[in-house]
């Protein structure tokens, strides 16, 4: 995933804003990182990726590394989870 990509999908928020969010405002909890114009508050697809940025931004390098997928393969498997999602509220 590159930095301009799309990373909370709901909310158009890209992966830059959310590691730059993490290394001004060093949030001490990754829910924190929802006062970064609401990520993660949406569908919720996004959150595991959230906390592996917060997890990464921990580390002593303090760089958030690219150990996300790129975007088509994110899109898909966001695609994926709405859909599956969507079958068991029609359940």
């Amino acid at each position: 995933m590159q930095p301009d990509d799309e990373l909370c999908l709901c909310f158009h928020i890209t992966k830059r804003k959310i590691t730059n969010y993490i290394r001004i405002e060093k949030p001490r909890r990754v829910s924190q990182i929802s006062e970064c114009f609401g990520a993660g508050t949406g569908c919720g697809w996004c959150r595991p990726f959230l906390q592996r940025l917060f997890d990464e931004a921990g580390q002593d390098d303090g760089d958030c590394q690219n150990n996300l997928p790129d975007k088509e393969e994110y899109g898909q498997l966001r695609k994926k989870y709405m859909d599956e999602k969507k079958q068991q509220r029609n359940s």
